[in-house]
């Protein structure tokens, strides 16, 4: 193996990664608790004063904003999960090496997605 290939990110740009990814989190849950109040508010918004004639559509909607805040929130949750593992894998010193071809990820692909764990390479083999 030559020497100037990297199998790891050094312990400076594994720093930067974890700046990025703590920043990333903390947006995260910010958005996560904006959701969650949202769907909060959805449940205390009646529909008392409407007419019976748009209730029918009232209910439905309320319900599909329901499900769209809900779906929203499990995707905002698996990200900061994501996030979360990525903050591990900085600690393991493995955080940004591709697990299929065990090849360094493209520093500006991490800077993206920073939770990412497959190379572009490995991605398009999929």
């Amino acid at each position: 193996m030559s020497k100037d290939v990297k199998n790891r990110y050094s312990d400076a740009e594994l720093e930067e990664f974890r700046i990025l990814i703590k920043d990333k989190i903390k947006e995260a849950d910010k958005q996560l608790h904006l959701i969650e109040s949202a769907y909060r508010n959805d449940l205390d918004n009646g529909t008392d004063d409407t007419s019976p004639t748009f209730k029918a559509f009232d209910e439905g909607s309320e319900v599909m904003s329901k499900e769209t805040s809900s779906q929203l929130a499990i995707r905002q949750e698996k990200f900061i999960r994501d996030l979360k593992n990525a903050l591990i894998r900085i600690e393991n010193k493995t955080y940004g090496v591709c697990r299929v071809t065990g090849k360094l990820i493209n520093p500006e692909r991490l800077k993206l997605v920073p939770h990412a764990t497959l190379s572009i390479e490995a991605k398009n083999m999929q």
